[in-house]
């Protein structure tokens, strides 16, 4: 049976992404923990989230979780969601942190002089709501999902990698900005698959039948 740990580090729901994996894997087991030892064990690892990226690192560290994650990211089918996204590069400029350095780049603010729509509309920070993913790159996890299909953001925060080869979507809010992200056996995204409808149901189909 595969298992997949959906990592709990206190930041964001993880019951519904839990949840919308047991309903498009009924036969998986699925399993929100954290134990290091759990990850470890299973054969997917999903780490979602959403809040500060200070307090994300810090619980990551407070719970003896970034090690784990880490080699989960290096060794198996590993899906970031969000924060979860985020946390893989190199620095955040929210809070001035490091993080764990998995891909090289940085996570940048939304700039506030950039922010406005293409009638000259002021845009909003954080971006929250529906909008359009180009599939910059062919992907597995991108089967059965039309390019520019739309999804659920909600973020003021984004990543920029320094690495183009990495970038797998693209979404534009006022700048355009890197969505996803695909390197061996990892993926991660800055929307929420679990509030993305049917496109994001497929997306996590595709995840637990992925086999890099």
């Amino acid at each position: 049976m595969t298992t997949v740990a959906v990592v709990d580090y206190g930041m964001g729901n993880l019951r519904s992404v839990a949840k919308a994996i047991e309903h498009v894997a009924p036969d998986a087991r699925v399993l929100v923990t954290a134990d290091p030892a759990q990850l470890a064990e299973a054969s997917r690892v999903v780490v979602p989230g959403q809040g500060a990226m200070p307090d994300c690192m810090r619980e990551l560290d407070a719970r003896g979780l970034r090690d784990a994650v880490i080699r989960a990211a290096a060794s198996k089918p590993f899906l970031g969601i969000c924060i979860g996204l985020q946390m893989l590069f190199e620095h955040s400029e929210e809070g001035d942190v490091p993080g764990l350095s998995i891909l090289p780049g940085r996570v940048c603010r939304f700039p506030e002089t950039a922010m406005f729509a293409s009638d000259g509309s002021r845009l909003k920070v954080p971006h929250m709501g529906w909008n359009g993913v180009s599939q910059v790159a062919p992907h597995p996890l991108w089967d059965g999902i039309a390019d520019d299909s739309r999804f659920y953001f909600v973020h003021s925060y984004y990543v920029e990698p320094s690495a183009p080869g990495v970038i797998a979507g693209s979404t534009v809010y006022g700048i355009p900005f890197t969505s996803a992200v695909a390197r061996a056996n990892l993926f991660a995204i800055q929307f929420h698959p679990e509030k993305s409808a049917q496109a994001g149901l497929t997306l996590l189909s595709n995840f637990m039948r992925w086999n890099p």
